[in-house]
Formats: structure tokens, C-alpha cells, sequence
């Protein structure tokens, strides 16, 4: 292949037929029931697993555990098409497939990943990862939750907050598996992290609260989850006891840069509805494409647009999934595209004008998923100071 047949956004033909695949399901199935979903504030499961029908629960966990094998910039693909219509469908995908099976298949023992991987592939688990509090967010060493070994069993107590996939429905059912922080003592005045996979019918797990009323991503159930003398067996441990900081930090990396893919989706579909409706709205006699207003908002958006989709899909291009110190472009296009989404949203309503306002046009939908990705997976501040911290390290 010569440079000028190279495509930075879908390089090799498997890239190809992945967004094909995607796309035409997004168009069939998710499209559809994307604006019941959240109008309801319920969790679409049996959608939910028909990606795993098609591969994509597991998109980067190897084939020998029920995985597609594939890259970073494959798992980019896939949450920018579904983010383009249903960002809350996606992220209860990310949670499972970035945070909790992407996690096991390079963090876990081999007896644990031949174990718990298939079934979280195939869908027939769902999962969910554990790291937030009620008092405790970007400040992860903050965390209270903690795990004693007793016997052959670690026995952990504490509550984590705002858990993607931490309840399956209105009856407050688990998710399958947790892919859970814990504190496991203390060396030089600063705790030790472990990790734990608790499963579902583990004694003293269980389901605080479903959260309602939240202002995006409807489609995706957020839960406290409770730990109350929740025994885990000791092959339960992912790692070793005590130095789960690392990888936690590196899954972070990954989960920000498919953060910031659907941060494109969004994007890509208000700017695609604003321009549309801006050709075939007119206004004194002409389209309001004509108006330079309108041209302000078009135009600063497509150049934002653009920006953030060839950052994303550089950083992508690069990323290694196995290695760590990579924060520095992780959240660089986490904080970039987050913000751009949601301006681009905001645009889209504006050009919109009173349709814009409701439900039907779709662009109020995204412009209140698009808030929460300046704030999960870590908030804007906390990528300004890591950015700094990083990019200065480099002069």
C-alpha cells in the first residue's frame, strides 16, 4: 500500500469491514430504540447482547478467550458508531468491554481469563468496574473500600458509587462480575490497591441504588454497589495483592481514549444534522446556510471535528495495549474532544432552533450525553494536570 491510499481512520480492510459492520447495525438496530431507551432510563440488555453476537464484547481480548483479537483503533471504531446514536448504549459497552474484560485479559491469571473471558465475549455475563466512591472519585488513594485475607478468602467491605453496569434493571439485579478496587494495607503512609473480581451470588455483594434523573446517558444504568463482608475467594485476586496501582492506570489510558471516541460519534452526528437542516431550513427567502451566523457555527465546528478525529485516530494508530506511560495523549484527546462535543452539540441546537430543543432532532439527546464526558473517566481538571505533569517531563 502506498502512503497516498493509506487511511488514518480505517487503515487495513479488517478496519474496513469492522466500521461497515458497525455502522449498518447501528442503522438497523440501534437507531431505533435509542430515544425510548433514554426517555425511559433503561438499560436495552437484549441489544446489549447481540454485540456479542457479532464479536464485539471482547473486541480486544484475545481469540483463545472468545475474543476478536483486535486493536486499539478497532475499539475506537466501534465507539464512535455507536456513540453517533446511542452514547448510552455505549458506554454500558465500554464498561464492559474496555473496563472490565479489556482488564482481565492482560491483568488476570491464566486459570481466571480461561474462566470468566468467554463468558463475558459471548454476553452471557455482563460486567462492570468498581474504582469510584461517594467520597472518593479522582482521588483513587482515597478509597475506603478495603479487603482482608482470611483463611482462603478475602472477605471486603466499603460502597462504590457511579458504577456503569452496576445493576442490570429496575429490580436492582448485579451485574455478573465486578472488576473491584480495594485497599489491602498501607506502605510509607500510602495504600495498596488490589483487585478483585467479585461475581455475582459472592456472599455480601449487592445493589445500593439505582441512580435516576441524571442528565445524559439514560440508556446506561449507574449504581452504588455494597460490599458488606463480601467474600471473594483468594483466586479471585487479578495481579498481585498491593500493586494494582499500575495497571489501573494503564486501563485508565484506554478507557480515555474510547471516552474520547464517543465524544466523536457525537460530534460527527450534530455536525452532520445541523448542516443538513441548515440546507433545506429557509429564512427569508434562502437556506440559512446562507447567513453567516449559521456559517460560524458550521464551520468552526467541521475544523474542530476534524482536529479531534485525526488526533484521536493517531493516538490510536500508536497505542500499544499492553504498555503503560501513555497518559500524556490518553487524556489529551479525552480533554480536547469532550469539549468539542459537547460544543458542537450546543451549536447544533442553536442552528436548530426550537427543534433543536426536543427530542425528536436528536442534538438534545447528544448535547446532554456529551456533559459527562467532561466529567467521567476522569474530569477535564484532572487531564490538565496530568498533561502538564507529562508534557513538561519532556522538555
Amino acid at each position: 500500500m502506498s502512503w497516498k491510499d493509506y487511511d488514518l481512520f480505517q487503515p487495513t480492510e479488517e478496519h474496513q469491514m469492522l466500521r461497515s459492520m458497525v455502522a449498518e447495525f447501528v442503522q438497523e438496530e440501534v437507531e431505533p430504540q435509542a430515544e425510548e431507551f433514554d426517555r425511559k432510563e433503561e438499560f436495552n440488555l437484549d441489544l446489549f447482547k447481540k454485540l456479542g453476537d457479532l464479536g464485539l464484547l471482547g473486541i480486544t481480548v484475545p481469540e483463545e478467550y472468545g475474543g476478536a483479537g483486535l486493536d486499539a483503533l478497532a475499539a475506537v471504531i466501534v465507539h464512535e458508531e455507536l456513540s453517533s446514536s446511542d452514547p448510552g448504549l455505549c458506554l454500558a459497552y465500554l464498561a464492559h468491554s474496555i473496563l472490565t474484560a479489556n482488564n482481565l485479559a492482560i491483568n488476570g491469571g491464566e486459570e481466571l481469563k480461561k474462566r470468566v473471558l468467554p463468558y463475558l465475549c459471548s454476553g452471557e455475563w455482563v460486567g462492570c468496574m468498581a474504582m469510584s466512591e461517594p467520597d472518593a472519585g479522582t482521588d483513587v488513594l482515597a478509597m475506603r473500600t478495603e479487603a482482608q485475607l482470611v483463611g482462603q478468602q478475602y472477605v471486603i467491605n466499603g460502597r462504590k458509587m457511579w458504577i456503569t453496569n452496576g445493576t442490570l434493571d429496575e429490580k436492582k439485579t448485579p451485574a455478573d462480575c465486578v472488576l473491584l478496587y480495594a485497599r489491602t494495607g498501607e506502605k510509607d503512609g500510602r495504600p495498596l490497591i488490589s483487585t478483585f473480581l467479585v461475581e455475582k451470588g459472592h456472599k455480601g455483594y449487592s445493589v445500593g441504588q439505582k441512580i435516576r434523573g441524571k442528565t445524559g446517558m439514560r440508556a446506561s444504568n449507574t449504581a452504588e454497589l455494597v460490599f458488606e463482608q463480601c467474600e471473594v475467594p483468594q483466586e479471585n485476586l487479578i495481579g498481585e495483592e498491593g500493586a494494582s496501582l499500575k495497571h489501573m492506570m494503564r486501563n485508565l489510558e484506554i478507557e480515555r481514549l474510547t471516552l474520547a471516541a464517543m465524544s466523536l460519534g457525537i460530534a460527527r452526528r450534530c455536525l452532520q444534522v445541523m448542516s443538513q437542516y441548515a440546507k433545506e431550513r429557509k429564512a427569508f427567502g434562502k437556506p440559512i446556510s446562507y447567513f453567516g451566523q449559521i456559517q460560524r457555527h458550521i464551520g468552526e465546528s467541521y475544523a474542530e471535528y476534524q482536529a479531534a478525529r485525526s488526533y484521536i485516530y493517531e493516538t490510536a494508530r500508536t497505542y500499544n495495549m499492553t504498555a503503560s506511560g501513555q497518559r500524556l495523549n490518553s487524556d489529551g484527546v479525552k480533554l480536547f474532544t469532550s469539549t468539542v462535543a459537547k460544543n458542537i452539540a450546543d451549536r447544533a441546537i442553536q442552528v436548530l432552533g426550537g427543534y433543536g430543543y426536543v427530542s425528536e432532532y436528536v442534538v438534545e439527546r447528544l448535547w446532554r450525553d456529551s456533559k459527562l464526558l467532561e466529567i467521567g473517566g476522569g474530569t477535564v481538571e484532572a487531564h490538565q494536570k496530568n498533561i502538564t505533569r507529562d508534557f513538561l517531563k519532556t522538555l
